[in-house]
C-alpha cells in the first residue's frame, strides 16, 4: 500500500497545474506490473488525490478510465465520505497516464480492465479521505489551541465540540497543507462503515448531465491546433501486408492532404497490441478522408491466414476438445468414475468469435512533432499506451505522456493501443499532430476477437441422480498467440476465468483439460473473456445432468455447489491459481456465497411457480472477478419461433459496495450485453476476412429485443468482505439462464450460439 503524502503546494502547482492550498497524494513503492518496472530507489514523484483550495472546494482525483461502469464517481466518493467532504462541492479530475503517480494500490497500473478499481483501490481512497480530514482537525485543533480529540470534522467543516465553533475546509486548507502526516500505528484512523454518509449510498455518476445533453468530451472530440485527421486501409487478413497501392485518385479528393504506408510489423516481431500496418489518408476532415481511402487501389499480400475460414475452423476446435490434452485440474479418478456410472451423459458447446461494438469506435489524438510526444485518447489502459507509442516511435516512455478521454464504451478493446501507434506514426510523418479515426466497419473487421471456444463435457451419475464424476474439456486461440504465434494452449489467467476453478465442489471425480488450437486472428479481451463460454457449458450442462437424472435444476445445481466456504483447488493438483491477480487468502473461492446467490435468486424470481405453455423459467450461476451471480431469465417462445424475454432477475454477490445505483445501472447493462451475445453474436470469416462489417449483418440488441424488466438484488450477507467486481460478472449467468429457460418453455437445447433463427426450426 502506499504511504500517503502531504505534498508541497508549490511542488504540486509545478506538475499537475492544480490550485490548492492543500494537496495530497500517494507515495509509491517501486514495483513491476505486465513487465513495466519503476526503478528500485526512485524518488518520490508530485502527485495528487485530494486537493482543497481556499474558497473550500476539493478536487477529487479519478486515475481510472471512465467508460460508463461509474469509476469517475465511486472513487471520489470513497475518499469525499472518509473526508467528511459535501459531495456538492466535489470536483473531479482525470489523471493522466502515470503509474508512478497515480496507482497507490501499486496494482494495476492504473489499467481499467478485470473489474478490479474498486476491489483494488478500495483501501487506498479510504486512507486517502481519512488523511485529508486528520489535517483539517489536526489545523483547527491549533487555531483553537484545543486537543484534537475535542474537534471533528463534518460536512466540509471542523467542529469544537464544547463551544461549537467551527470553521470551513478552505478557511484551513492553508493551515491544513503545513502539517505532517503520522506513519505506521499511528496512521490517521478511517471511518467505521456504520459512520459512512456516502459509501453504499446511491449516487448519480458525475457525468450524467453532461453525457445527457451532449456536453461530454469524448475522443474524437479532442482538436488541438494544426491537427491533421486520418483514417486508415489496414489488411482484411490478420497480419497481411502492402505490397503496392495506388494514391492517385485518393489524392483527387478535395481535403486530402497526404496518403502515407504504415510499416507492416518484422515478421519475427510478435503483433501484441501494436499498430499492424496500412495504408493512412490524411487531411482536413474525416469525410474527405474516408472517400480518400475509398479510392485507395492496394495489392494486399495477405499471408498464411488467409486459410482461415471459420466453417472448418470452428470443427477443428471441436474435434481439439473431444481429445482434451492438457490437464488443469484433476479430482479423483474421472474415468474409473464414469466406467462405474450407472448413467453418463455428454454434451457439447461452441461460441463464435464476437467483438466488442462500442457506441465510440477506437479514437486518438497524438501529436508526435516536440517532446514530450502528447497522446489524447479513449483508452483504458494510458500506461501501456504510452509504452507502444514509445516503442513505435524510438524514443523512452517517459517522453510520452497520455490523458485520457471519456469512452463511449470500451468492454476491453480500448485495453489495446494500435489505434495509439497508428495516429502516433502517422504524426511523425505528417509532421503534425494526427487524429487517427476508426469507422464501424474498421472496428468489426480489423478488431481483437473475444476467442471462438469448444467444449466437451461429459459426466457420470449414479442410481440416485447425483453426479460422481465431470470432464470438461475446452479448446480456444489463446491471447498469448499475440506475444507467441505457435502457443497451442491457454494459460493461467484463461484457465481461472471460470474454468479452472469450476465450482462444483462437492462432484468427487473432477478432471478439467485444454484442448490445442492454432491462433489465426487477433484474440483478445472482452467484457467477462472466457468466463462466457465456459459459464454458458457448465450451467447448460449441469442442467441437462438434472433432466437426465429426473431432478429439479435448482436442487441439482445446489448440490454440486455445497456451501463450503473454501474451495481448495490445490488439492486437486492446481500449483498456480491466477485468482484474478488477487491473493487466495484475501478472495477465496467461497461456494457459500453462489448457493447463496442461486438460493436468492430462486425466491426473487419465483421459481418453481407453474407457467403458462410456451413460457420457461432458466437459472444460472457463475464465480467470476470475485463476486458470485445467479441469473433467473424468464423467457416466451412464441408459436413462430420468436422468443420474448419479460422479466430477468440478477442476484449478485459483490461483498463491500460503493454505489448500489451503479450497480443495478451495470448489471443492467450486462444484461443487455449478454443477451447480444446469447441472439445474435457471431462473426466468420472466409479466406481470412471477417465477414461482417456493421450493425446490419453484425446485430446487437436493440430496445424491442431487450428484456423488459431487470430486477438487480444486491446481497447485503457478506458486505463485511472485501469489495469485488462489478462490471463483467453479471455478464457469463445470463446466457446459460436464457437458453435454460428456452428449454423448459420448448424442451429444445440450445447448445450452439448464438441462438439466430434456431427456435424457429421447433
Amino acid at each position: 500500500m502506499a504511504q500517503i503524502l502531504n505534498l508541497s503546494r508549490r511542488d504540486m502547482l509545478k506538475t499537475a497545474g492544480a490550485s490548492g492550498a492543500l494537496v495530497l497524494g500517494a507515495h509509491l513503492a517501486p514495483r513491476g506490473l505486465f513487465g513495466e518496472a519503476q526503478a528500485a530507489g526512485a524518488a518520490a514523484a508530485p502527485n495528487f488525490f485530494v486537493s482543497i483550495d481556499a474558497g473550500g472546494t476539493v478536487t477529487l482525483t479519478c486515475s481510472r478510465s471512465e467508460m460508463g461502469q461509474g469509476v469517475r464517481t465511486g472513487m471520489p466518493m470513497i475518499i469525499a465520505d472518509e473526508m467528511e467532504a459535501d459531495w456538492n462541492r466535489v470536483k473531479i479530475w482525470q489523471a493522466p497516464g502515470d503509474p508512478a503517480k497515480y496507482d497507490p494500490p501499486g496494482k494495476d497500473a492504473q489499467n481499467t480492465d478485470g473489474s478490479r478499481s474498486t476491489r483494488h483501490g478500495f483501501e487506498a481512497m479510504r486512507e486517502m479521505g481519512a488523511s485529508a480530514r486528520y489535517v483539517l482537525e489536526q489545523a483547527a485543533a491549533r487555531a483553537w489551541g484545543v486537543q484534537p480529540q475535542e474537534v471533528y470534522a463534518k460536512d466540509h467543516r471542523v467542529y469544537h465540540t464544547a463551544s461549537g465553533k467551527s470553521l470551513g475546509f478552505g478557511d484551513l486548507a492553508g493551515a491544513a497543507a503545513k502539517i505532517k502526516l503520522p506513519e505506521g500505528d499511528a496512521k490517521p484512523k478511517m471511518k467505521h462503515p456504520s459512520e459512512w454518509k456516502y459509501i453504499g449510498k446511491d449516487m448519480p455518476a458525475v457525468d450524467n448531465y453532461d453525457i445527457t445533453t451532449g456536453g461530454a468530451s469524448y475522443g474524437a472530440d479532442v482538436s488541438i491546433p494544426g491537427m491533421k485527421i486520418a483514417v486508415v486501409a489496414r489488411s482484411p487478413v490478420y497480419r497481411g501486408k502492402v505490397k503496392s497501392f495506388d494514391a492517385t485518385e485518393a489524392l483527387k479528393v478535395q481535403g486530402v492532404e497526404q496518403v502515407v504506408e504504415i510499416p507492416p510489423l518484422a515478421d519475427d516481431k510478435g503483433a501484441e497490441f501494436r499498430a499492424l500496418g496500412g495504408v493512412a489518408v490524411i487531411g482536413t476532415n474525416t469525410w474527405s478522408v474516408m472517400q480518400g481511402r475509398d479510392k485507395l487501389k492496394i495489392d494486399w499480400d495477405l499471408g498464411p491466414h488467409v486459410a482461415h475460414d471459420s466453417r472448418t475452423y470452428d470443427d477443428k476446435l471441436r474435434a481439439s476438445a473431444r481429445k482434451g490434452g492438457m490437464k488443469i485440474r484433476d479430482r479423483g479418478d474421472v474415468d474409473a468414475a464414469l466406467k462405474a456410472a450407472d448413467k453418463v451423459v455428454e454434451a457439447e458447446y461452441f461460441v463464435p468469435y464476437f467483438i466488442h461494438t462500442p457506441m465510440e469506435p477506437p479514437v486518438s489524438v497524438v501529436d508526435a512533432t516536440s517532446m514530450p510526444v502528447k497522446i489524447w485518447a479513449a483508452t483504458q489502459s494510458p500506461n501501456q499506451a504510452r509504452q507502444y507509442v514509445a516503442e513505435a516511435l524510438g524514443i523512452d516512455k517517459k517522453d510520452v505522456t497520455c490523458e485520457v478521454t471519456l469512452l463511449g464504451g470500451g468492454f476491453g478493446r480500448k485495453s489495446k493501443a494500435d489505434f495509439i501507434c497508428e495516429a502516433a506514426i502517422l504524426s511523425k510523418k505528417a509532421g503534425a499532430p494526427v487524429r487517427v479515426q476508426w469507422t464501424r466497419e474498421d472496428e468489426i473487421r480489423n478488431g481483437f476477437y473475444h476467442a471462438a471456444c469448444a467444449q466437451s463435457l461429459s459426466a457420470g451419475l449414479d442410481k440416485a441422480g447425483k453426479v460422481t464424476s465431470w470432464k470438461h474439456a475446452g479448446a480456444w486461440p489463446s491471447i498469448v498467440g499475440l506475444w507467441n504465434p505457435v502457443a497451442k494452449n491457454g494459460f493461467g489467467i484463461e484457465f481461472g476465468l471460470g474454468l479452472v476453478d469450476l465450482p462444483y465442489n462437492n462432484v468427487p471425480n473432477i478432471r478439467i483439460e485444454n484442448g490445442e488450437a492454432d491462433i489465426m486472428i487477433r484474440v483478445g479481451w472482452y467484457r467477462s473473456v472466457n468466463n462466457i463460454q465456459h459459464a454458458y457449458a457448465m450451467n447448460c450442462f449441469a442442467n441437462e445432468l438434472a433432466v437426465a437424472a429426473g431432478r429439479d435444476p435448482l436442487e441439482m445445481l445446489l448440490e454440486l455447489i455445497g456451501d463450503a466456504d473454501n474451495m481448495d483447488l490445490a488439492k486437486d493438483g492446481v500449483e498456480k491459481y491466477w485468482n484474478y491477480g488477487d491473493s487466495i487468502e484475501d478472495w477465496p473461492i467461497m461456494p457459500n456465497r453462489l448457493s447463496n446467490a442461486l438460493r436468492t435468486v430462486a425466491v426473487r424470481s419465483g421459481y418453481g411457480k407453474t407457467m403458462p405453455t410456451g413460457h420457461g423459467l432458466g437459472l444460472a450461476c457463475h464465480r467470476s472477478f470475485q463476486s458470485y451471480v445467479a441469473t433467473a431469465v424468464h423467457a416466451v417462445v412464441r408459436d413462430d419461433g420468436s422468443l420474448h424475454i419479460p422479466r430477468v432477475d440478477v442476484a449478485i454477490d459483490c461483498g463491500r459496495y460503493v454505489n448500489p445505483e451503479g450497480i443495478r445501472k451495470q448489471v443492467e447493462g450486462a444484461v443487455v450485453y449478454g443477451n447480444s451475445i446469447a441472439r445474435e453474436g457471431k462473426i466468420t470469416t472466409t479466406k481470412g476476412a471477417v465477414d461482417q462489417g456493421n450493425f446490419d449483418d453484425y446485430p446487437v440488441t436493440r430496445i424491442s429485443g431487450a428484456p423488459l424488466d431487470v430486477q438487480v438484488h444486491i446481497i447485503e450477507d457478506f458486505t463485511h468482505l472485501r469489495p469485488c467486481g462489478v462490471g463483467e460478472p453479471a455478464v457469463p449467468p445470463y446466457t446459460p439462464a436464457l437458453v435454460n429457460a428456452i428449454f423448459d418453455a420448448t424442451g429444445k437445447r440450445i447448445r450452439q450460439l448464438p441462438i439466430g433463427d434456431q427456435l424457429k426450426k421447433i
